[in-house]
């Protein structure tokens, strides 16, 4: 069937947080929201399909995990990606977020140290900071329009650190990891013992020809080593069903993970998380396939609008992830200024781009996952706002 992405969805009855928690967020509901994870299109169709059918049956007891499930994930997998694993290794978790905070408590000692490489998705900090452990920051460095490591400072961290979270794809800063990066940071893990952690749940909305790179495929080596999350609920726009996928190297770190939820009496999905993901995984890719190049469409609009109309705000299109990351230090704003400058004058709630690098200075991340008239609407605020100046 034939999507319509341009659809405005008025999602201001069905408890968004991405527009329920403005007031709470922002400290008013008259900005356009554009910062949270989610999408502002309606899910696949034989998603929505198989949900009703689920709601019309009137019975949502505990719900059993069938082997169909694991299976329809990993078969995705291996369509999408060419990694192909172990299904008796993959493990259900509410969450990749809820992954990462089970990493840490298995893999790290209260005050230990997480190390990550930052700017990164800001739960990457809470997890580890929220349990008792410390963060240590392995700055991603921008060379010639590119992203590279700083390799020494990495291998150093190494050498302090209890656990690594890699973002792959990276968020928010949009990028491919290339193998050779991939296996580097692997092959260091492995020299100095640290655990890798994979945080993969943006790894279906890649763009420009693209090819995602599981970081467990690199190498034997990889396979034997790395954790990977993840999970149809950025791809399909699921996150409120809470339900992702963890794929361990071997049983017994499998089965410590899984003691550790059983402890919390915590197993099972619910009713509606397993029809879901499994109507996704099985027929959902010809709504994915129209949705990649709709927003691939609005990354080069909002490119060219800022370099037409707002120059001193600076972006690219992002070869994976709906997410943008804004240079907005032509601005000459401090972080607060800059905040307050989105909400108040252009009536725009973004994230903040300190909340993914605490040393960052005049940086937003923008949520493109739109209609193509919101996007519009917006970037019409943000240059009145800045001609205004």
């Amino acid at each position: 069937m034939l999507y319509n992405f341009d659809e405005v969805v008025d999602r201001s009855g069905n408890h968004s947080a991405k527009y329920d928690e403005r007031m709470k967020k922002f400290g008013t509901n008259d900005v356009i929201p554009l910062w949270i994870a989610d999408m502002d299109f309606r899910t696949a169709q034989p998603i929505i399909d198989a949900l009703t059918a689920r709601a019309q049956e009137g019975l949502w007891g505990y719900t059993n995990r069938h082997d169909g499930y694991f299976a329809a994930i990993r078969a995705w997998q291996k369509k999408r990606n060419g990694w192909e694993f172990d299904q008796s290794l993959m493990s259900w978790s509410l969450g990749v977020v809820q992954t990462i905070s089970t990493m840490v408590q298995l893999c790290v000692p209260v005050g230990g140290n997480v190390l990550i490489q930052t700017p990164v998705y800001s739960e990457f900090y809470d997890m580890a900071e929220m349990s008792g452990r410390n963060v240590i920051e392995n700055q991603i460095v921008e060379r010639d329009g590119k992203w590279i490591v700083d390799w020494e400072d990495f291998e150093e961290k190494l050498k302090i650190a209890d656990l690594f979270l890699l973002c792959n794809p990276h968020n928010p800063l949009g990028f491919l990891w290339t193998k050779e990066e991939l296996q580097r940071m692997v092959d260091l893990c492995i020299k100095y013992h640290v655990p890798l952690f994979s945080d993969e749940i943006h790894s279906d909305l890649i763009f420009h020809g693209k090819k995602h790179i599981p970081t467990a495929t690199v190498s034997e080596a990889a396979a034997k080593y790395v954790v990977t999350g993840i999970s149809g609920t950025k791809t399909f726009n699921l996150a409120g069903l809470q339900a992702s996928t963890v794929v361990f190297p071997n049983a017994y770190m499998k089965k410590k993970f899984d003691q550790f939820w059983a402890n919390m009496d915590i197993h099972r999905n619910n009713a509606f998380s397993l029809t879901a993901m499994e109507a996704a995984f099985t027929q959902g890719e010809e709504w994915l396939e129209q949705l990649l190049p709709y927003i691939s469409a609005n990354f080069d609009y909002v490119v060219e609008y800022l370099e037409k109309n707002i120059p001193q705000i600076k972006t690219y299109a992002p070869d994976a992830t709906y997410l943008m990351w804004l240079d907005c230090r032509g601005l000459g704003m401090s972080n607060e200024e800059l905040r307050r400058f989105f909400i108040e004058k252009a009536k725009l709630g973004l994230n903040d781009g300190n909340s993914f690098g605490r040393s960052l200075n005049g940086f937003m991340r923008l949520n493109v996952a739109c209609p193509r008239s919101v996007l519009e609407q917006a970037m019409k605020q943000l240059k009145a706002a800045v001609d205004a100046l």
